[in-house]
C-alpha cells in the first residue's frame, strides 16, 4: 500500500515544530534516572519475583490470547519502514534434493525495518534534542551498527499485570476517530468508570476500536490514529508502569493538535523509561470482557536493536 497518507499525517507537525522547542520541556531535569546513572532498562526496575507471583494470580480460565497482528508485506508503517519475507530453497534448483535421503528444506530471510506491526519501543528509540533516557547522547551510543546502550536485547521478560482501558466504551463509539486525544480526565474517568486501577510496573493497554480500520481502510488506518496527548502521558507515567500500550500503530493522537509531535513518547520513552507497545490486537480481550489479565512478552534480543516486532500474550 502507498504510505503517502502516513508522511502528510506528520508532515505538518514536523514543519511546525522544527524552529522551536518550549525552553521549559527542553530544560526539565529528567535525568539522571532514579534507577542510577548507569541504568540502561528504566521501569523494567520495577519487575520482580513478587511481581510475576502477584500476577499470576489472575490467570482464572487459562485462555491465552494473541496480542500481535500477522505482519506482512501489506502491513502498514510509519515511512520509510516496510517488511518483506523472501522464501529461498538453497542449492535446490528446480526441486534438486540432497544427499542419498532426498533432504530438501526451505529458508526465510527478512528484508526490511523492525518497526511495523506490533512491536515494542526501546528506550533508544526517541529522545528530546538528541538526548536519550537517563541523559544518553546520541553521539555517544547511536552507531549504524547498533546501540551501544539502550538496545533492546537489554530488556528483560516483562511479565507483570496487564490492564485493559475500554476508551471506545468510555467515548461512546466502537472505534475513536484519527485525531480524537484521550486526555489525562479521560484516563482517570475510564478508570473509575470501568473500576480499574492501574499499579507499578503494570502493563497498561488502552482499546480505542482502531485496529478494526486496519481490515476496513489500510490507507486511512495509517494515515492517523486516537491516541494520548502529552498530559495523558504525564498522569500515566505517574502511575509507574512498565509500558504503555495501544491498538493504535503510535498510541498518540495524529494528526497533532499544534506544533509538538510525539511529545508523549518523550514523556514516556525518555523522561520516564517506559516502554511503548504499538498495534496490540485488543479485540478477543474486549469481546470476553477482560479487564485484567497476566501478561507475558519475551522480545527477541536483537543486539543494539531500538525496536522490535513483538507477538504479547494475555493470559485470562
Amino acid at each position: 500500500m502507498s504510505r503517502t497518507r502516513i508522511a502528510l499525517a506528520c508532515a505538518a507537525g514536523l514543519l511546525a515544530a522544527a524552529s522551536t522547542v518550549a525552553p521549559a520541556f527542553a530544560q526539565d531535569k529528567w535525568h539522571p534516572s532514579k534507577w542510577g546513572a548507569d541504568d540502561e532498562i528504566g521501569a523494567a526496575n520495577l519487575l520482580t519475583p513478587a511481581k510475576v507471583l502477584e500476577a499470576a494470580k489472575l490467570v482464572k480460565t487459562g485462555k491465552a490470547y494473541p496480542l500481535g497482528i500477522v505482519v506482512g508485506r501489506d502491513t502498514p508503517a510509519f515511512p520509510p519502514r516496510s517488511l518483506a519475507v523472501t522464501v529461498l530453497s538453497p542449492n535446490q534448483y528446480q526441486g534438486s534434493t540432497l544427499a542419498e535421503n532426498k533432504m530438501s528444506y526451505n529458508d526465510d530471510m527478512i528484508t526490511g525495518w523492525l518497526g511495523v506491526g506490533t512491536q515494542i519501543d526501546g528506550l533508544g528509540h526517541l529522545g528530546i534534542d538528541n538526548t536519550y533516557y537517563n541523559g544518553n547522547q546520541a553521539k555517544d551510543f547511536v552507531k549504524v551498527t547498533g546501540l551501544e546502550k539502550l538496545g533492546i536485547d537489554k530488556i528483560p521478560p516483562i511479565v507483570t499485570r496487564g490492564v485493559l482501558i475500554d476508551m471506545a466504551k468510555h467515548k461512546g463509539v466502537e472505534a475513536m476517530k484519527e485525531g480524537d486525544a484521550i486526555t489525562a480526565d479521560d484516563v482517570k474517568a475510564a478508570m473509575q468508570a470501568q473500576k480499574v486501577t492501574v499499579g507499578k510496573g503494570d502493563v497498561v493497554v488502552f482499546h480505542t476500536g482502531w485496529l478494526s480500520m486496519l481490515a476496513q481502510d489500510p490507507k486511512r488506518f495509517g494515515a492517523g490514529e486516537p491516541g494520548i496527548d502529552a498530559g495523558a502521558a504525564t498522569y500515566l507515567a505517574s502511575l509507574e508502569p512498565v509500558a504503555v500500550g495501544a491498538d493504535t500503530w503510535g498510541i498518540e493522537a495524529v494528526p497533532f493538535a499544534g506544533s509538538r509531535i510525539w511529545e508523549g513518547h518523550q514523556i514516556l520513552l525518555a523522561k520516564n523509561g517506559i516502554y511503548i507497545l504499538e498495534t496490540l490486537d485488543t479485540r478477543a480481550l474486549i469481546k470476553d470482557g477482560v479487564t485484567e489479565f497476566l501478561f507475558v512478552l519475551g522480545q527477541p534480543r536483537y543486539k543494539g536493536a531500538v525496536q522490535a516486532i513483538i507477538n504479547p500474550v494475555a493470559i485470562n
